[in-house]
């Protein structure tokens, strides 16, 4: 069956798209957009299926190489196609240099009982991260340390944020992320003997002398305003990062992929 071609900016389903940027309008839909060939091929193989594929071969870079193949593979997995001509496709991109390639998912919810541990429980906790590339940029770290899963507590930004899965690089389909309140993964986390680590500028241990083996979450702060009183008052330790400057912290990004790899080195 051929794809139905678009050519004009007013029509409806590029009036959607460019809607699905907004979360009020994202979250009424329950879907959310994902661009560029690796984002949906990570999509696909991970079982996550498009609504819709959008595709552009006047976006496309250089020669068609595989871009005909997950085209394809969009359309057995269920999704309906459509063509897009230049003007209408970069209407709806988001990315600064298109590929050409845009697909509609229907979002997701976990939730902390949904989280299948390992025997010795690896997990990550961020609290009212703020920034969509810094949620993405932590997904990428919680991957690449094969943390069991990403929780994510009183969120700014929502997981479904277009940046975010840019930024995560199609990563957001890999992790398993439960979005929650902190009261109540505190407790999931006490019920299960897994022992909460926080990270604060104003703690004395460093974290390369914490032991960060056996069941453990390691637990991050927002951008701003770090973790909040609560999470420093009920976690079981408290590290810091050695600052030799005037800063006295770093991008949270790049705190979570520092302490994250001091656990990955420890229980290798």
């Amino acid at each position: 069956m051929e794809p139905e071609v678009i050519t004009s900016l007013q029509n409806p389903r590029v009036k959607q798209l460019v809607k699905l940027r907004d979360r009020r309008p994202r979250d009424a839909a329950g879907q959310f957009l994902v661009e560029g060939y690796r984002q949906i091929r990570r999509a696909l193989d991970k079982g996550f299926a498009p609504v819709e594929l959008y595709f552009s071969p006047e976006w496309f870079p250089g020669d068609q190489g595989n871009e005909p193949e997950l085209i394809a593979a969009a359309a057995a997995a269920g999704a309906r196609i459509y063509q897009l001509n230049k003007s209408a496709f970069a209407k709806v991109a988001y990315r600064e240099r298109p590929d050409g390639l845009l697909a509609v998912l229907p979002q997701w919810r976990h939730t902390l009982d949904d989280l299948a541990l390992s025997p010795m429980p690896f997990l990550l906790v961020v609290e009212a991260i703020e920034k969509p590339g810094n949620l993405g940029t932590i997904l990428r770290s919680a991957d690449a340390a094969g943390v069991d899963g990403l929780i994510v507590c009183d969120p700014v930004t929502d997981l479904f944020n277009p940046n975010v899965v840019r930024a995560s690089t199609g990563v957001v389909f890999s992790v398993p992320v439960v979005i929650a309140e902190s009261g109540a993964v505190r407790a999931w986390l006490r019920d299960r003997g897994i022992r909460s680590v926080a990270t604060t500028p104003a703690a004395t241990i460093l974290h390369t002398d914490m032991n960060l083996t056996g069941p453990m979450a390691i637990v991050m702060g927002s951008e701003q305003y770090g973790l909040s009183d609560d999470w420093l008052r009920e976690a079981d330790d408290k590290v810091r990062i050695p600052m030799a400057g005037q800063a006295d912290s770093l991008n949270v990004a790049m705190a979570t992929i520092i302490t994250l790899f001091e656990a990955v080195r420890q229980r290798a």
